[in-house]
């Protein structure tokens, strides 16, 4: 059992201490990969490669649903995520560190809730990430000394293509970063009464500026991101861990039709 599900990319399995794969079975197929359970800074975490391990799973294919069912079949009570996303702003710089706190979604094709009937629940999404989870992040950045953003809009395209130039400069109209993997996560998480967090690392400018950065300069960004992303989950993990004294376990109630 684990309290704290980690969804993200493979810098964390350098962290993860006598990580042991786990069987488990979901109504709704298989997750990306086994999840592993094991301790980063003391803390028992479950922790699920978004992508599959050898990134086979594209955004529009990875089975969010049985991500997150296997994460509550072992206890998850809180999911802390890892995106890698383009910038829509000049003031949010590659390498930098948002914590978004709202959220556009325009995918077209996915599978966004657990309620298809017969039961219908229509729950509220007005603030979909988990404030408490959002400020210990941004607070252990700064200690960190990793210059990061405590909000942000987060618009979510269905990929796996990336924007146009015409839609990336419909986008900073009114988001500030973009990437293809945030939903359904985050509304099937916040259906099953979890909290929700992510630490969303910027890697480029999205195509509206005039001079995006090339592949190497990704690739480098991406790398430094890693790491940084990984001493920011081991330094919030304690803290993370207390009793959740947030309101976000209480979304389902009033929210049946």
């Amino acid at each position: 059992m684990a309290k704290i599900g980690i969804i993200g990319g493979s810098g964390l399995y350098s962290l993860l201490k006598d990580g042991r794969s786990v069987d488990v079975k979901t109504p709704h197929g298989l997750p990306s990969e086994k999840p592993e359970i094991g301790k980063i800074n003391g803390v028992e975490v479950a922790f699920i490669p978004r992508h599959g391990r050898k990134h086979q799973y594209p955004p529009h294919k990875v089975n969010y649903k049985a991500n997150i069912e296997a994460f509550v079949s072992l206890g998850v009570e809180r999911v802390l995520t890892l995106n890698a996303v383009g910038s829509l702003k000049e003031d949010l710089k590659p390498g930098e560190i948002v914590f978004p706190d709202q959220f556009i979604d325009f995918t077209r094709r996915r599978d966004l809730t657990f309620y298809d009937g017969p039961e219908v629940y229509h729950i509220s999404a007005a603030d979909p990430f988990c404030e408490d989870m959002n400020r210990i992040a941004y607070s252990a950045a700064g200690k960190l000394g990793f210059k990061s953003h405590n909000s942000g809009t987060y618009v979510c395209v269905e990929g796996p293509r990336f924007s146009t130039r015409a839609e990336s400069r419909m986008f900073r109209t009114y988001a500030d970063i973009i990437g293809m993997t945030l939903v359904p996560e985050i509304n099937l998480s916040l259906e099953k009464g979890l909290c929700y967090s992510t630490i969303a690392t910027i890697t480029d400018y999205d195509v509206w500026a005039e001079t995006p950065v090339d592949a190497s300069e990704v690739m480098r960004i991406m790398k430094e991101n890693e790491e940084k992303v990984s001493r920011l989950v081991y330094e919030i993990l304690p803290d993370i861990a207390r009793e959740r004294k947030c309101s976000c376990k209480n979304r389902l109630e009033n929210a049946k039709a």
